[in-house]
């Protein structure tokens, strides 16, 4: 009996232990631990009230974006159903088509409207791209040439002080980062869901020399908003509100910080309607243009585009449909990848890649923009994303009348 009794009580220690373990962990940061004790019973997408704490990003609505009537549409209703039937499939939030100056077409999913704000996840990096460019227009920042390590001095006294704002932008900084995992003792997890994302961020040493290689890495655009901040004196809600957004004709955005007056996740998490995305493509495709005036200087907007020599399909912070890549990777660390099944049917496809297959495709050669918000997930089997990259804007483009 005595043998029994001490048995019961290892197995029970034994199933205690991670418990307490945790509850001993979460003394010692319960921002970080109570994030990952909640993350997993949540769509990252559709549920932003979890987001804590969050900053207005004020935006100034314009008018309502004109729509096509039924008997004035440009792209086929064929088309459109496919389209449709594919977003539905891989479980969209929304799904936006514009073409030649109208919105053609537009679904939500169950629960969602117009008025619904999801999180984009990576989307957040292509509206980065554009700040840095309205922060050169202006003077804040000399050029993409001027050494980060002049903003950034934790960096100048070591490799990284050959890292430059242009490969930041590019995904070439050199910049260490762990593999993914969910372990919250890895920078993976602290950058995701840590209470202090500064320090963390200016910490990552060189792995290699900047210029020599793409790396997808998240710490790139967080060093750039910390970088913004310091040249500007202003938090980053301010200056992306004045500077862009508010600009657009978007509605109030937000963004979410690491603790309440910290800094914001600008790899991720820029909190937003499907609309208020479509407007920025339609940056994209008028130039750097809204309502006559030029937001953003035209040059910026075609270097934005502009592939570098290690990263053919990566301009700053934005992807490019060509040169084809069947398979398209994420660089060196990332295992897994985007199926791209066909090559797009124009060349000058652009897009902003979110997490899930949320994406805004900017296809000027079209005068269309696609937006898709929602969920999405991996094929562990295969290595790869389940959102497939050609489908929706080749059906679409193949769908427009001439």
């Amino acid at each position: 009996m005595r043998v029994l009794k001490w048995f019961a009580v290892c197995i029970g220690a034994l199933i205690a232990l991670p418990f307490v373990a945790f509850a001993v962990l979460y003394v010692t940061d319960p921002t970080f631990y109570g994030r990952i004790a909640t993350i997993f019973t949540i769509d990252p997408v559709k549920d932003v009230a979890w987001y804590e704490p969050l900053e207005r990003v004020p935006g100034v609505e314009g008018p309502p974006l004109p729509r096509a009537s039924e008997n004035s549409r440009t792209v086929s209703e064929d088309a459109w159903l496919q389209a449709r039937a594919y977003a539905e499939e891989t479980g969209s939030v929304a799904l936006l088509v514009w073409h030649r100056g109208v919105l053609q077409y537009e679904h939500y999913g169950d629960g969602f409207d117009r008025t619904s704000r999801t999180d984009p996840a990576s989307m957040h990096k292509s509206v980065m791209a554009l700040l840095i460019g309205a922060a050169i227009a202006d003077g804040t920042l000399p050029s993409v040439d001027e050494p980060a390590s002049t903003y950034l001095t934790e960096w100048a006294g070591d490799d990284r002080a050959k890292v430059t704002i242009k490969h930041l932008l590019q995904m070439t900084s050199g910049m260490y980062r762990d593999p993914f995992s969910p372990s919250p003792f890895g920078t993976t997890m602290k950058l995701n869901l840590g209470a202090e994302i500064t320090d963390l961020t200016l910490s990552q040493p060189a792995r290699r020399p900047p210029g020599e290689e793409f790396d997808y890495n998240n710490f790139n655009p967080q060093a750039l908003s910390i970088l913004l901040e310091r040249a500007t004196g202003q938090r980053y809600a301010k200056i992306l509100s004045e500077k862009l957004w508010s600009r657009l004709g978007t509605g109030d955005a937000y963004v979410w910080l690491d603790h309440e007056g910290g800094l914001p996740r600008t790899y991720c998490c820029l909190h937003a309607t499907a609309e208020d995305w479509l407007r920025v493509g339609l940056l994209h495709l008028n130039r750097g243009i809204v309502d006559g005036e030029q937001v953003i200087p035209e040059s910026w907007m075609q270097q934005i585009v502009t592939g570098s020599d290690v990263g053919q399909n990566y301009g700053y912070q934005t992807w490019l449909g060509t040169p084809y890549q069947a398979q398209r990777d994420y660089g060196p660390y990332v295992d897994a990848y985007v199926r791209h099944d066909e090559p797009y049917v124009a060349d000058d496809v652009i897009y902003f890649d979110g997490a899930g297959g949320q994406r805004v495709y900017v296809i000027p050669s079209y005068d269309m923009v696609i937006v898709r918000t929602g969920t999405g997930g991996i094929d562990f089997a295969a290595g790869s994303f389940l959102w497939e990259d050609s489908r929706l804007p080749n059906i679409l483009m193949r769908g427009v009348s001439q």
